[in-house]
């Protein structure tokens, strides 16, 4: 389950260090917007801290999970409700922050369904 939890940080950052990309208009050229491309990134560094300190101490992995995700999923939510009041709504844009909270909602059940460890121990299956 550690894993399962490591993986859906990484696919998270990834997600979110593309969009900063994009934003930054380093992938895509038109879709600038430095205010999205800053917040995607911190959001990045929330979600690889989180991965850093899993790998630091794998019995943190799970509430290391839980705050990065918890605060990606805040963040993305106040992204969300400002691409549909006042920022500039493009297909791209409605796309990712589709997928950023697809996907955060799916990793934090899977990181608040992982039993937490018992006297430190973590098993790292899969």
């Amino acid at each position: 389950m550690v894993n399962r939890i490591r993986l859906f940080l990484a696919l998270e950052a990834a997600i979110f260090i593309v969009a900063a990309l994009i934003h930054f208009e380093v992938i895509l050229d038109g879709y600038l917007d430095r205010e999205a491309g800053t917040a995607e990134s911190i959001i990045a560094v929330v979600l690889l801290g989180g991965l850093a300190a899993s790998l630091l101490r794998a019995a943190a992995t799970r509430r290391a999970g839980i705050i990065a995700q918890g605060f990606a999923l805040a963040g993305t939510f106040v992204g969300v409700t400002l691409l549909f009041t006042v920022g500039l709504r493009t297909t791209v844009d409605v796309i990712i922050h589709l997928l950023m909270v697809a996907v955060l909602l799916v990793g934090l059940i899977v990181t608040v369904r992982t039993p937490r460890p018992v006297s430190g121990r973590v098993t790292s299956g899969i």
